[in-house]
């Protein structure tokens, strides 16, 4: 059931966008050579306790996943791209590391992510960033009211397509409220005008994710971390929006 949000209940939001931002950035400045992902998992839920906030993560345990899902933060490293479960692994020069991070503040829930380039840059690595960045603000820049799902999911596939990228519709974006995986499904490509009018109160995640030469995914052995097939690296964006009257709001916007 798709819910529209009240003014008032936007504005409820904007603590926990606030504090998922805040972590994505302490831990983008914390995932450097040599730290272990559990280690940055530690920290995110360090925060959490911190805030009095809870985990939207800890126990999640959808059908795709093996078990509860038992951390709180995803880290996605190299050729991982989402879902990444946390192990006891050391960051090395070089690496891409996704980091994917939801919680709720007061009941109200935002989720956010974003990929780190640790140490030493490919320039093949930073375009992949880069163009799962610049494919999130073609999508925003269409979450207004009057527009369809089709235009946001649209914007999406053609930024990626237009940098040669092939694009996976097997997971995207998903409505954001009182828990962390609503309705409406938002596909990283679509067909314009079509689909869902758009209207102020709607709060969606929009997460372009890409890899490098393939579309296609596999689950690790650890029951949740997907792969590309081919063993091609992956980057991964997303924000929390709300579509308003006005220009949208980025609930998790990071300083």
């Amino acid at each position: 059931m798709i819910e529209l949000r009240t003014p008032a209940e936007l504005e409820a939001m904007r603590p926990a966008g606030r504090f998922v931002g805040e972590v994505l950035t302490r831990l983008q400045a914390e995932a450097k050579v040599g730290v272990n992902l559990l280690d940055l998992d530690r920290i995110a839920h360090e925060m959490i306790r911190a805030r009095g906030a809870e985990s939207c993560y800890i126990d999640y345990h959808p059908s795709f996943g093996a078990m509860p899902f038992g951390k709180v933060l995803c880290t996605s490293v190299n050729d991982a791209v989402l879902h990444g479960l946390p192990y006891d692994y050391r960051l090395r020069d070089g690496d891409m590391v996704s980091l994917d991070f939801a919680a709720s503040v007061d009941g109200w829930v935002a989720d956010s992510a974003l990929t780190v380039i640790v140490g030493t840059a490919r320039p093949e690595d930073e375009r992949l960033v880069a163009t799962t960045q610049q494919a999130l603000a073609a999508a925003i820049e269409r979450a207004r009211p009057g527009m369809r799902l089709g235009d946001l999911s649209a914007a999406i596939g053609d930024v990626c397509r237009a940098a040669g990228y092939r694009v996976n519709l097997e997971f995207g974006g998903h409505g954001v409220g009182r828990t962390m995986h609503g309705d409406p499904h938002v596909p990283n490509d679509g067909r314009p005008h079509r689909g869902l009018k758009l209207r102020p109160g709607l709060v969606i995640a929009i997460e372009p994710w890409l890899l490098e030469t393939t579309d296609r995914i596999r689950t690790d052995e650890d029951g949740w971390t997907l792969r590309s097939v081919d063993g091609s690296r992956g980057a991964h964006t997303e924000h929390t929006v709300a579509i308003t009257d006005g220009d949208p709001i980025v609930l998790t916007a990071r300083d």
